[in-house]
């Protein structure tokens, strides 16, 4: 009964993919946008052709309906239809293998009908196994192509990192921009880190940034598209709350085109972080008296020489008394009383420290040329 009725049936069957497309297309449009109807036609036949040898074959017979629910499920993540379509496309081609059945089996021989409805049950599990296997297959397939699509943003994301002094190839920009969806235009800074950053698992931070974070042998970037509303000021803090640092952030550049730029800047504001800052996170622009000191080397150590040239020969612990009180004078923005207070003196002591400073120096803390160079000069001194 089951064989005559297969038979039956698949003579059918293009009558039935008929119906299925026409269904399909009635409840979604996806399905002729992802899959030209010609081509979602011979795959529906193929589909209902080995279902239906499949309700009646042996048990150790070959599941030809399996294979190919694994091919398809493939083809439809390739072509982007989503996975709930698909589960539909099964169930309603079910319905109608099953309602057609049921009408060969009356026509043929109405006294069948109770031993196929014993059947059913056999062939209700033959679809939850075709629709299993399709789905595996989907998210494998969906798994590579976002391994391979990630693969290929961070390909061109690092080429946009690593571009030279002018602003990058109008056609890499592009691609990555599509890759990555990200605006071409827009509001983005560039983050370096020498710590452990928050992770690709968090990309959108308060205020509506997004993170695009990249590893180097020594440092972490990150690509940071700003949005409309966010400052460099609500980057910083927000990194402050999950960064130990230290780190450097840029000024924020306009397009994608720029991030090289942006990024050697970065590296730039995380150079100017001494020693002692292993917790800071600065932005290049509160730091620039420091960057540049520390982008010209050669010409910090002659500053150094000639701003301190007499206050380096003395003993260590003198000259570092000295500078000590200059640095806590100038970020106590020249007040000896604060000064005295943070170093736990007087403030005639504090006097007398700066006086002689002025003297080694032949530089006057009263005049702004000569506080210009004290202050860079110390800056060079500190990261010598």
């Amino acid at each position: 009964m089951l064989a005559s009725a297969s038979r039956a049936l698949t003579d059918r069957v293009p009558l039935l993919a008929d119906r299925l497309l026409d269904e399909l297309a009635e409840n979604s449009p996806h399905y002729d946008l992802a899959v030209p109807r010609d081509e979602h036609w011979e795959q529906i036949c193929v589909a209902l052709r080995y279902g239906i040898e499949a309700i009646a074959a042996s048990r150790s017979a070959p599941r030809r309906d399996l294979a190919y629910a694994r091919e398809l499920g493939r083809r439809r993540a390739e072509q982007g239809l989503p996975l709930e379509l698909l589960h539909q496309a099964y169930r309603q081609a079910a319905y109608l293998v099953w309602d057609e059945m049921l009408d060969v089996v009356a026509d043929d021989d109405p006294g069948s009908l109770p031993v196929l409805l014993r059947t059913a049950t056999q062939m209700w599990s033959g679809v939850d196994r075709q629709t299993a296997t399709l789905t595996d297959a989907y998210r494998a397939t969906e798994r590579e192509l976002q391994r391979r699509t990630d693969g290929r943003g961070q390909a061109l994301l690092d080429a946009l990192l690593d571009a030279g002094d002018g602003d990058a190839d109008p056609a890499l920009v592009q691609r990555a921009a599509a890759a990555l969806d990200l605006p071409e235009a827009g509001r983005y800074a560039v983050v370096v880190l020498r710590s452990e950053h928050p992770g690709p698992g968090v990309p959108v931070e308060p205020g509506g940034m997004r993170f695009l974070w990249r590893m180097r042998t020594d440092v972490e970037l990150a690509v940071v598209a700003l949005g409309a509303a966010a400052s460099p000021t609500d980057l910083q803090n927000a990194l402050r709350a999950r960064c130990p640092g230290p780190g450097g952030i840029s000024p924020v550049v306009g397009s994608l085109a720029k991030l090289g730029h942006a990024r050697r800047q970065a590296e730039l504001a995380l150079s100017t972080v001494g020693p002692g800052g292993a917790d800071s996170i600065v932005r290049l622009a509160e730091r620039l008296p420091a960057a540049l000191v520390v982008s010209r080397p050669e010409l910090a150590g002659l500053l150094v020489a000639e701003v301190f040239g007499e206050l380096l020969r003395l003993e260590a612990p003198d000259r570092a008394t000295l500078l000590e009180t200059l640095e806590a004078w100038l970020s106590c923005g020249g007040s000896a009383g604060r000064t005295a207070t943070r170093l736990y003196c007087h403030r005639n002591t504090v006097f007398n420290r700066l006086r002689r400073l002025e003297q080694l120096t032949s530089r006057s803390l009263s005049h702004p040329r000569d506080l210009i160079e004290l202050m860079l000069a110390l800056e060079a001194y500190w990261r010598g």
